[in-house]
């Protein structure tokens, strides 16, 4: 029975290794490459996201929302970021827009239904999967446009990627203590601690040989922190909804919202950091 499990371990280790080195080689191809490459990899694993955030929102006893409206808005949403503007008021407009089709989609569905709507789980269901997935998305397209994107948006997954690393490994050698057993049983205090070092360490090894400034160190702490606290995020959602993958997109990790949990909180933070206050 051992012998049987340890080889299911090893074929499910596998497996998630050969998807990561694919999804690896996905991001850092299209991101090397930028423009329209990294727009559309971008856009499609956001929507993908959504699609699956949206699916676990529905599985909630009660919420009704309609994707569709979500959707397009993400869609235009993430457009916008391509386009030379005033890209802050513009994307905060589209937001603005995505209230006024949900309650005019609600209006119509009260008066068909005569006297059954549901305006405020719709909005709040809608807008929650537009600020939590598409807007760092939308973030991680307008960083490649900077003057150093691609060198800083490889920093950003190469630091994430390490923190994931670190906190498994660190986890699974000195793991004891409870970081948050109530939202995510595995997690400890010294994987913590071992995926902020991974994150730091990465930055400083990307600034080396990319030859960045060297106050980009910055990266490291914000994924070691922000990356875990994304993690703990969607861990979140699941326990809320009783679901344990986001998806089974990905072999060996569950949904792309399951793997790409930890990179959303780490790129609204870098670009917050890069564009309003550095």
């Amino acid at each position: 029975m051992a012998a049987l499990k340890n080889s299911k371990e090893r074929k499910e280790l596998m497996l998630r290794s050969l998807s990561s080195i694919v999804i690896a080689a996905v991001i850092l191809g299209t991101v090397y490459l930028g423009g329209i490459f990294w727009t559309i990899a971008a856009s499609l694993i956001a929507l993908v996201s959504l699609d699956e955030y949206y699916r676990l929102l529905r599985r909630v006893k009660g919420f009704r929302i309609s994707p569709g409206v979500g959707y397009i808005i993400s869609v235009i949403f993430l457009f916008a970021a391509t386009r030379e503007n005033p890209q802050a008021i513009v994307l905060a407009m589209i937001l603005s827009l995505s209230i006024v089709f949900v309650f005019t989609v609600e209006i119509i569905k009260r008066q068909i239904s005569q006297g059954s709507s549901g305006a405020i789980y719709n909005a709040g269901g809608i807008l929650s999967g537009i600020l939590y997935i598409i807007v760092p998305w939308t973030c991680m397209i307008m960083l490649r446009n900077y003057i150093i994107g691609r060198e800083i948006l490889m920093t950003l997954f190469f630091c994430t990627w390490a923190c994931d690393v670190g906190a498994y490994i660190g986890g699974k050698a000195f793991g004891s203590v409870k970081l948050c057993e109530f939202v995510s049983p595995g997690k400890t205090v010294q994987g913590f601690i071992a995926g902020i070092i991974g994150s730091l360490l990465a930055s400083a090894a990307s600034i080396y040989f990319f030859g960045l400034p060297s106050s980009m160190i910055y990266i490291g702490f914000i994924c070691g922190f922000a990356g875990q606290l994304g993690d703990l995020a969607e861990s979140l959602i699941k326990r809320e909804t009783g679901q344990k993958d986001s998806g089974s997109l990905i072999p060996g990790h569950g949904g792309m919202l399951d793997r790409f949990d930890s990179i959303l909180f780490n790129a609204l933070f870098t670009y917050l950091v890069l564009r309003i206050i550095l």
